[in-house]
C-alpha cells in the first residue's frame, strides 16, 4: 500500500502539513512588525532559519544518534535551489505589493501543484479537488475583490512567480519521495547571502529585529520542514492547498497586530475557504479509509465473487 492509500498514514500528512500551514501565516504579519528594508529583513530571516537548521541536525546526529540527509542528492540539489529562489521572489512580493494582493496569487499554488502533478506524475486530480480548488478561488476573490486595482505590477509577478516555483519544489519533493524536511532550511542560506551583498550603503535597516528573529529562528523552520515532509504523505495538490492557510489568517493576525479591521467580504471569503479546505480534508480521510478497508477486504478474500 502506498503512503497516500494508507490512512493512518494520510492523517498524520494532514496534521503535520496544518501546522506547517498555520506556522506560515504568522510570516507577514511578523515581517511587517519588524519595520525594516526588504534585504536586511531577508539576510536576517535567512540567516537565522539556516542557523536553526543546523542546530537540530546537530541535535538529531549527535544527541540521538539519528542519521538525516541534509541535502538527498541532486533532487534535493534541485528542490533546494526552487526553495531558495522562492524567498528572494515572495519577500519582494511582501514589498512591493498589497499583502491582499500576496496572499490571493499565492492561492494559485494549489492549482499550479495541480497542474504539474498531472502533467509530469499522471496523477489527474480528482472532481473533489478541482471543486475544492474553485471554491478556494472564489472565496480568495472574495477577499481581495477590492483590492487588485492598487497592487503593483512587479509585486504581483513576483508573488506569480513564488507560487509557481513553490508548487515546482511540492511536486518534486512527492515525485521523488525523499525526506525533504530540511532541504528548504538549509538552502536558506543562499537567498541570505544574497541579500547581504544587496544591503543598503546603510547596512541594516531593521527598527524591531526580534520580530524578525523569531520569525527565522522558529516560525519559518517549523512551517518550511513541516510543509516539505508533507508531499511523503499527501499528494501536491493537497500539500498546495494548506498553503491556502497563509490566506485565510494573515489577514485576521494583521486584523489584530495592526487594527486593519476585515470586511464582510473578508470574512465571507474566509469561511468559503475554511469550509472547502475541511470538506475536502474530510472527503480525503473518508475515501483512504474505504479504500484501504476494500484493499483489506480484497487481500482476505481474493477469490470472493
Amino acid at each position: 500500500m502506498s503512503q497516500t492509500n494508507d490512512p493512518a498514514l494520510h492523517r498524520k500528512g494532514l496534521l503535520i502539513t496544518a501546522i506547517g500551514g498555520l506556522a506560515l501565516s504568522f510570516d507577514i504579519p511578523l515581517i511587517r512588525s519588524a519595520h525594516g528594508e526588504v534585504w536586511s529583513v531577508l539576510a536576517t530571516r535567512s540567516i537565522a532559519t539556516f542557523l536553526t537548521a543546523l542546530a537540530a541536525w546537530a541535535v538529531i546526529r549527535f544527541a540521538l544518534g539519528k542519521r538525516v540527509t541534509l541535502i538527498p542528492g541532486p533532487v534535493g540539489v534541485l528542490a533546494g535551489i526552487l526553495y531558495g529562489v522562492v524567498s528572494l521572489t515572495y519577500m519582494l512580493a511582501v514589498f512591493n505589493t498589497t499583502t491582499a494582493n500576496v496572499v490571493f496569487i499565492l492561492a494559485f499554488t494549489s492549482m499550479f501543484a495541480a497542474i504539474l502533478s498531472w502533467i509530469f506524475l499522471g496523477e489527474r486530480p480528482s472532481n473533489a479537488t478541482f471543486a475544492t480548488m474553485a471554491a478556494m478561488v472564489a472565496g480568495v476573490a472574495l477577499i481581495v475583490q477590492d483590492g487588485l486595482a492598487s497592487g503593483n505590477i512587479f509585486g504581483d509577478a513576483m508573488a506569480a512567480c513564488t507560487a509557481f516555483l513553490l508548487a515546482s519544489a511540492i511536486t518534486l519533493s512527492r515525485k521523488s519521495g525523499r525526506d525533504m524536511g530540511f532541504v528548504p532550511l538549509i538552502t536558506a542560506i543562499f537567498p541570505g547571502i544574497a541579500a547581504l551583498i544587496l544591503l543598503p550603503d546603510t547596512g541594516f535597516q531593521v527598527a524591531s529585529p526580534g520580530f524578525i528573529l523569531f520569525n527565522g529562528l522558529i516560525m519559518i523552520p517549523l512551517a518550511f520542514w513541516c510543509l516539505a515532509t508533507g508531499p511523503r504523505y499527501l499528494s501536491a495538490p493537497e500539500v498546495g492547498m494548506f498553503y491556502l492557510l497563509e490566506t485565510v489568517l494573515a489577514p485576521i493576525w494583521v486584523w489584530i497586530a495592526f487594527a486593519e479591521t476585515p470586511t464582510t467580504q473578508t470574512l465571507i471569503g474566509g469561511s468559503i475557504l475554511i469550509l472547502a479546505l475541511l470538506a475536502h480534508s474530510f472527503w480525503q480521510m473518508r475515501s483512504k479509509a474505504r479504500a484501504a478497508r476494500e484493499s483489506n477486504a480484497a487481500a482476505e478474500f481474493p477469490f470472493t465473487g
